[in-house]
């Protein structure tokens, strides 16, 4: 997937010069960088009753609207 980022001038020239220095793009470094900090990042788990509300809906009172109703809005 594609993405922009924007970069400070001295640190995309510091990042120029690294990934020369290493013979890799300033992608592959920019890869390099975010696996290094994700590798150590765990995951959060969701509290069991979020599971909960999230497979049987929220309630918000009232009746739910018909097809037309709510195209109708």
């Amino acid at each position: 997937m594609k993405t922009t980022i924007d970069l400070p001038d001295a640190i995309l020239e510091r990042t120029k010069i690294a990934a020369a220095r290493r013979r890799t793009s300033i992608k592959n470094l920019v890869i390099e960088g975010l696996e290094t900090i994700l590798r150590d990042e765990t995951p959060a788990s969701p509290p069991p009753d979020a599971l909960m509300r999230l497979r049987h809906g929220y309630h918000l009172g009232g009746q739910p609207l018909t097809r037309e109703q709510a195209h109708a809005r």
